[in-house]
């Protein structure tokens, strides 16, 4: 909502001295949202004058049509001569009065006027359109034409406003009275403590039976119809230059006058209103829910379908408007520029249901500031006081005549009655404001208050949300100055805090980060196209998805269940635009149905649901492990003066689940694999234990080719998917600390000659096994392929075993012994030869 300050002043009698500034500091203070303060004509300089246009004189031999022109200043000039002024514009003629800038001032964006040569002509200056002056659009796009009255010589920056403050807030939707100066002012006059003018306090005749026809059919929906007529109105009237300037500082745009006023006076009191042109309506304006299929033309000029639950205005003849939305073009006031002025016309102010209007808006797509505010809530009671302005203006601008009939629909209805304990407010911010306090506060945002310690407060019919006490409580709270309530530090119970999941899932994440990789946030939602490129098979549980009922987007309609898609198309956007050493990691949830969900239970919003509600509720969701997944490409190090580097290969993924594994205290095995999308021949399954169960817990290694193909990845694009809940389920508990010991450690290496088909990690994990508790570490440090000396298929795989123990120092006879029993679990499990036994 754009509040001019020189409107705002005409309802509070501000201090002389406050700036634009100054009220922004006040209405923020009792909880409005003032975006920004616009200063208009702040770098505007004169001398800018009305001038009248003498004589135009047409140049000829130029690409485009120019005009020289003189142009009577007055005396601005200093010298009462004629200005001569080269123009380009046509919408003006001989006689026209004009907004002339002469040489010496400068307008807004620091242009500077001086006298100039162009065209042949020495230019004294500039016929001025409301672009040139910041003015907004007035629907021209040329020169700005001044009614006659005004003398030619007259200061034009007084005349047109143009110096000015324009307060830009954000309403927000329970704050519907704020969408008109009415609501502001009235924030305003309790901010500043001042008396407001209710520009809505007007004297209204009472409805009569000689008021134009209306019938209302759905009163639910209609609560209430006001209908005035005004007749005799001058085609060729316009609206002055304040009414425009008003309408143009906050944000609209000028068009006819009836049109005008009815926008002037839907700013000033937040009823929007439509003027009919009378000769153009057949019959008795009627209010009805739509037939479904019926035709419409608005005033955009789009035919529009409607819907049987939308509101619309009829008369004889059908819709003539889409109730609180938009008018028909049918009816629509004629614009006398084109010779098809409008004498009489039917004012329409009336209230309709907040719900209504906003569905039919959504639905039409078509977003109109009536429809703002009435789906925000529009005071009912101001429809007459709406109706009766319009007509004021209109008879003042037009010299039109009110007729006596008035016509007012009203369906029954009480005022909305609260009862509130005294105290309330004060136990809800934890200050005593007293009785007296909370009183004052409620009636000056408009409530009738009675009562002592229990309070029965009438709301205003302004205020359609203010619907319980926490409503009341918080319009004394927030008056009061939310900046004025105590700031007090929650004390959480002792021994509370971040659980031991949420702390594994932080360090991963940190671990990760730590290692070189860039954490990447994707959106959870995947389409069957992208689960093709992965290269699933039909029967994959991962192509079994959560559909959503209303996706933002109909290519991606269900929810994730592997984590890869996103990291992929985050790796390929940033390849693209030349990263091309990447490492990214996210951690998130992914949705995996059973089948075995059910239908979700409907919770009640008038009490907390209970723990079998909730349970059932949650019963009723996918399963949703939390994973963790990387994606590499391009260089993992890169060459420099410490040597060559190396690029990244199916090893770094699945050092990548290492590196997760010990951060959650866990052992990680290691088998070869082949699983989509992975390449058969370099994907490694990573396994843990749970109870004794050797578990897979995820996938590592390089993509398959065509994946990398099908996503427009790097070559040897590599990724790896753990699923941390599994990870956490086979923890030992916390990572402990490492510790130094004080004992030396014995070193013993083992060549062992195994089929090649043996993975290194299987030879591993039954050293590891066989050695028992005195093995510290174990690694891999040679693997020799030689038929000859090994044996057709065979291979020789090196490693170096640490043995320590953590209170005496080995003898040899103890590692030696621990050594065998490794070498000796290893041959039963794995076949494995002592090389050279």
């Amino acid at each position: 909502m754009r509040v001019p300050l020189s409107w705002l002043r005409e309802y509070v009698d501000l201090p002389a001295t406050e700036t634009g500034r100054d009220v922004q500091a006040k209405l923020v203070g009792v909880g409005l949202e003032v975006e920004t303060v616009e200063q208009l004509g702040a770098d505007l300089k004169g001398p800018l004058v009305v001038g009248q246009v003498l004589t135009i004189e047409e140049l000829e031999g130029f690409k485009k049509p120019i005009r020289f022109c003189t142009v009577d200043v007055g005396t601005a000039n200093g010298t009462g001569e004629p200005q001569e002024i080269v123009c380009g514009a046509r919408n003006f003629a001989v006689g026209d009065k004009v907004v002339v800038v002469l040489p010496g001032a400068e307008l807004p964006g620091g242009f500077a006027i001086a006298a100039r040569k162009t065209y042949g002509k020495t230019s004294h200056g500039m016929i001025c359109s409301t672009d040139e002056l910041g003015m907004g659009d007035d629907g021209t796009h040329g020169i700005i034409v001044l009614p006659p009255e005004h003398e030619a010589g007259t200061d034009a920056i007084a005349l047109l406003e143009l110096v000015d403050e324009v307060l830009d807030i954000a309403v927000t939707p329970d704050r519907g009275y704020c969408l008109s100066l009415r609501g502001i002012a009235r924030e305003t006059a309790i901010a500043y403590g001042l008396p407001l003018r209710d520009p809505a306090l007007l004297d209204v005749p009472a409805p009569n039976a000689h008021g134009y026809p209306v019938k209302v059919a759905d009163p639910m929906a209609c609560d209430r119809f006001t209908a005035r007529t005004v007749t005799g109105l001058r085609p060729e009237a316009r609206s002055p230059i304040w009414l425009q300037r008003r309408l143009q500082k906050a944000g609209m745009r000028p068009i006819s006058l009836a049109v005008d006023v009815t926008n002037y006076v839907m700013l000033e009191l937040g009823q929007p209103l439509h003027a009919y042109d009378r000769s153009l309506v057949q019959g008795t304006i009627g209010v009805r829910r739509a037939e479904q299929g019926e035709k419409l033309t608005t005033l955009d000029g789009t035919k529009r379908t409607l819907d049987a639950e939308d509101l619309v205005i009829v008369d004889d003849r059908g819709p003539i408007g889409l109730a609180g939305v938009m008018g028909g073009a049918d009816t629509e006031i004629g614009d006398h520029e084109e010779g098809a002025g409008t004498t009489d016309v039917v004012i329409e102010a009336a209230h309709f249901d907040a719900i209504t209007i906003a569905r039919a808006a959504r639905r039409h797509k078509l977003s109109s500031e009536a429809a703002k505010r009435f789906e925000r809530g529009v005071d009912p009671q101001a429809t007459s006081a709406a109706a009766q302005r319009v007509v004021d203006l209109l008879v003042l601008l037009a010299g039109g005549t009110a007729e006596e009939g008035v016509t007012e629909v009203i369906a029954p209805g009480a005022p909305r009655t609260l009862t509130i304990p005294a105290d309330h407010p004060d136990k809800v911010a934890g200050v005593a404001y007293g009785r007296e306090t909370v009183v004052r506060r409620l009636q000056e945002v408009g409530c009738d208050v009675y009562g002592q310690d229990e309070l029965v407060v009438s709301v205003p019919s302004w205020r359609p949300d203010l619907t319980d006490p926490n409503d009341l409580a918080e319009e004394v709270i927030r008056l009061e100055g939310y900046e004025n309530l105590p700031s007090t530090l929650p004390k959480p119970p002792a021994g509370r805090g971040l659980t031991e999941r949420q702390r594994t899932h932080r360090r991963v994440g940190r671990a990760l980060a730590g290692a070189g990789y860039v954490e990447a946030l994707n959106y959870p939602f995947i389409g069957q196209a992208v689960l093709d490129q992965l290269g699933l098979a039909a029967d994959d549980p991962r192509r079994t998805t959560v559909e959503l009922v209303n996706p933002l987007s109909d290519e991606e309609p269900s929810l994730r269940t592997t984590l890869l898609p996103g990291l992929l198309g985050a790796l390929r956007r940033n390849d693209g635009r030349g990263s091309h050493d990447l490492a990214l990691f996210e951690t998130g949830l992914v949705f995996r149905p059973t089948g075995d969900e059910h239908k979700a239970v409907r919770l009640p919003v008038d009490r907390r649901p209970t723990e079998a509600e909730i349970a059932e509720l949650t019963s009723a969701l996918p399963a949703q492990p939390r994973r963790v997944a990387v994606v590499l490409a391009g260089a993992r190090e890169q060459a420099g003066w410490w040597g060559k580097g190396h690029p990244s290969t199916w090893a770094d993924a699945v050092e990548a689940a290492r590196i997760v594994a010990r951060e959650a205290n866990v052992q990680l095995a290691v088998d070869q694999d082949q699983h989509e999308p992975w390449h058969p021949g370099r994907c490694a399954a990573l396994y843990v234990i749970i109870d004794g169960v050797k578990t897979l817990a995820g996938h590592a290694g390089e993509l398959h080719p065509r994946v990398v193909k099908a996503f427009g990845l790097p070559a040897r694009t590599s990724a790896m998917e753990l699923d941390l809940d599994l990870l956490e389920r086979a923890s030992d508990g916390s990572v402990e600390a490492p510790r130094i010991s004080t004992f030396p450690v014995a070193t013993q290496d083992v060549a062992l000659v195994v089929d090649k088909a043996v993975p290194a990690a299987a030879v591993e994990h039954s050293l590891r096994v066989g050695a028992g508790e005195l093995l510290e570490g174990i690694r891999l440090f040679d693997v020799y392929e030689n038929a000859e000396q090994l044996g057709e298929g065979k291979k020789s795989l090196a490693y170096a075993l640490r043995f320590r123990a953590g209170d005496r120092t080995l003898t040899v006879e103890e590692a030696s012994a621990a050594r065998d029993a490794a070498v000796g679990q290893a041959a039963e499990s794995t076949g494995a030869v002592l090389r050279g036994a």
